[in-house]
């Protein structure tokens, strides 16, 4: 099994972010994955520009690392998002990322993967950003195992002090790839956003063929 971490930190390896999802990746590696984490601002990433020109064949205009990206998703059996916090958000790398991954929502290309989200503040935010981690997690078809997140700016051992929990969620990512995992909640979230995707699979089924076919195969268009 392969679990890929990306994260949205512009401070790449010297983030919090970075060895928060680390810290996850080695309780998954201590549970037989496969781990790698990307970090984002190491690529080229261009706007979404709303052009909707990928509709035509799923392929993007903008010539940038993001197909490539998606290819090492689609290479992995979970996914682990992770951003600082920046104005009680996600971090603009982060962002910019997620709407380049429109294409893959709305057909839901990464459906049957597990995820996770974590996240890093100095005082506020951190469970916000999670929750909205995971959130985009289920618009792509990802059902998450759960979230960290750590405030470190008043406490800076709180790094150190969430590493269990981390690892923890590292594993039961892991186990959820290996053996399955399932949240009722979830699924009903994920069964809505299909039905909503729906209309635009049809709308464009003779132009995205393959994609229609494995709705259909998938049992989500009758």
């Amino acid at each position: 099994m392969k679990i890929l971490a990306i994260h949205g930190s512009p401070r790449t390896i010297r983030s919090s972010t970075r060895k928060l999802a680390g810290l996850v990746l080695e309780g998954a590696a201590e549970a037989g994955a496969e781990t790698e984490i990307v970090d984002l601002a190491d690529y080229r990433i261009i706007p979404c520009t709303a052009c909707d020109a990928c509709t035509l064949n799923g392929i993007c205009v903008n010539d940038d690392d993001v197909p490539s990206l998606i290819v090492r998703i689609q290479a992995a059996d979970a996914i682990v998002f992770g951003s600082p916090v920046y104005i009680d958000n996600i971090s603009g790398q982060m962002k910019v990322f997620f709407d380049r991954l429109a294409d893959a929502i709305h057909y839901q290309q990464f459906a049957g993967k597990f995820g996770c989200a974590v996240a890093t503040t100095a005082e506020s935010g951190g469970d916000e950003v999670v929750a909205y981690l995971n959130h985009v997690l289920n618009y792509l078809g990802v059902v998450s195992v759960g979230g960290i997140s750590i405030a470190d700016g008043e406490k800076p051992g709180a790094l150190d002090a969430a590493e269990p929990a981390a690892r923890a969620l590292g594993k039961k990512l892991a186990v959820a790839c290996r053996d399955g995992y399932t949240d009722r909640a979830q699924e009903a979230i994920l069964a809505d956003n299909r039905e909503y995707f729906k209309s635009i699979v049809l709308e464009n089924r003779d132009l995205r063929t393959e994609e229609y076919e494995r709705w259909v195969r998938m049992g989500w268009i009758p």
